[in-house]
């Protein structure tokens, strides 16, 4: 078994993975009662010495998806706006040390896209990029099975590509990010500052799959800017596949007509864009855990 672990900043996952990507045990517990990172630490450990006793197994090693990023030089923490007090740690040295294992970590959006390349969507292609659309936008791309890095090791930041002049500025001090225009928290900014009520992106696409036609507007103009931006990475990359996951992708029937109509506009002459395949993530909620696990198949292959 493989333990696993996802970090992100509402709620923190551990659990046993097996060699094919199945969810073997798990458990859940909120992301604010760890935010300080020595109570974070023994939880990991304790968790999956707790989990493994009852499987009855014993782990080869650790993998770990995180929101955030890694510093590929010293392998530490960058600073965390979800975890203040992890900033400049060794999650990895400092759990592996606990447990007597090794352990992998990587941004969440990458430890996803290797899980879909292995056991998802991505199976039988050379060139695959996923994205994940929540409440932000990240993505990876896995070439010939090894995930891409950029200079010194760094994790491209997809979802902060500039698609547009915008007059508020994202946290990463940029304007018109792809992801403040196509996330889930933008979709239901827009729809209010249209004169539509507080509601979330998930009620927003309820109400527009029965037929409500403000709520229809609002998707459509989501599902443009969402377009833009794939358009843009299907130029860029000529990707033989692009898998969307994350919460907002739960809707990707109400999004595809708008995507597809702006791939087709802007990538019409260059790039084949016929020959990108398309389609909805494969793993669903096991992506999260599976994607941890895969981090440590990865590192270590």
């Amino acid at each position: 078994m493989i333990g696993a672990i996802d970090v992100g900043g509402t709620k923190i996952a551990v659990g046993l993975v097996d060699q094919q990507g199945r969810i073997i045990t798990r458990g859940e517990t909120p992301s604010a009662g760890l935010m300080r990172y020595t109570e974070a630490l023994a939880y990991f450990a304790g968790e999956l010495r707790r989990q493994s006793r009852l499987a009855g197994t014993t782990l080869q090693g650790v993998g770990i998806g995180l929101t955030g990023r890694v510093d590929r030089r010293s392998g530490l923490l960058t600073e965390n706006e979800f975890f203040p007090d992890w900033g400049g740690r060794d999650l990895a040295g400092d759990l592996g040390q606990a447990l007597g294992l090794s352990v992998a970590m990587e941004n969440d959006a990458d430890a996803a896209a290797l899980a879909e390349a292995r056991w998802g969507t991505g199976q039988g292609y050379r060139v695959f990029l996923y994205i994940t659309v929540s409440t932000g936008i990240g993505g990876g791309l896995v070439i010939d099975g090894r995930l891409y890095r950029g200079t010194q090791g760094w994790h491209p930041e997809i979802g902060h590509q500039v698609i547009c002049e915008q007059t508020t500025t994202c946290y990463c001090g940029a304007s018109g990010c792809w992801e403040q225009m196509a996330c889930g928290p933008a979709l239901a900014d827009w729809y209010q500052r249209q004169g539509g009520s507080a509601l979330t992106a998930a009620e927003i696409c309820g109400l527009a799959r029965r037929g409500d036609e403000s709520t229809q507007r609002a998707v459509a103009h989501a599902g443009y800017w969402l377009g833009i931006g794939l358009a843009n990475l299907v130029t860029l990359f000529a990707p033989e596949c692009i898998s969307l996951g994350g919460g907002m992708m739960r809707s990707w029937d109400l999004f595809e007509p708008h995507v597809r109509a702006v791939i087709e506009k802007h990538c019409s002459f260059l790039v084949p864009h016929q020959m990108v395949n398309l389609l909805p993530a494969r793993l669903g909620g096991s992506a999260p855990l599976a994607g941890a696990a895969c981090v440590w198949l990865h590192a270590n292959e």
